[in-house]
């Protein structure tokens, strides 16, 4: 049965206006939907962003900004159950690239690698076979080309900086 305990009613800086949607995280772990005043679950955030909903996560007390601590919650739970979209090889390799000097454009480059994915497969939608190889190609391509400027900025980095580690090719 579900539980009828409501949270305090939300002061009148945590109302989002129509648009971004502000959950908060209570210290019993516990997240409140400000928009409908109610706690709702992990489940329940992610498919607000299977459903491309704008929110934010902030803690209740302190309103540190939490959404992306609650996005890894959602991508470890993903990953632990069924089948992983991460190897482990993979998950090392991302580790090794904290503190880097290149993790800024590691992440970039990631970023833009999925953004280009994203925007490949919304053209999928009804293509064929020829359109899905030219696509692949592209953006295979411009994998490879990302990867080569970021050698060559770690190559810079290497002149600018000795000792910097070199990339081997």
């Amino acid at each position: 049965m579900p539980s009828t305990r409501r949270a305090p009613p939300p002061g009148p800086e945590s109302v989002a206006p129509l648009g971004k949607r502000t959950l908060k995280k209570y210290p019993n772990r516990r997240l409140y939907d400000t928009r409908t005043s109610s706690y709702i679950t992990l489940a329940d955030v992610k498919r607000m962003v299977l459903a491309g909903e704008e929110f934010e996560v902030r803690d209740a007390k302190t309103a540190d900004d939490l959404t992306r601590s609650i996005l890894l919650q959602i991508i470890l739970e993903e990953e632990s159950g069924g089948v992983p979209m991460f190897s482990t090889p993979m998950l090392a390799q991302i580790i090794r690239f904290y503190g880097h000097a290149m993790q800024g454009v590691m992440g970039a480059m990631l970023e833009k690698n999925l953004q280009t994915f994203v925007e490949m497969q919304s053209q999928l939608v009804g293509g064929q076979a020829p359109v899905l190889q030219t696509m692949m190609t592209n953006y295979l391509e411009q994998s490879r080309a990302m990867y080569e400027k970021m050698q060559e900025q770690m190559g810079q980095a290497g002149v600018l900086f000795p000792g910097f580690p070199a990339v081997k090719r």
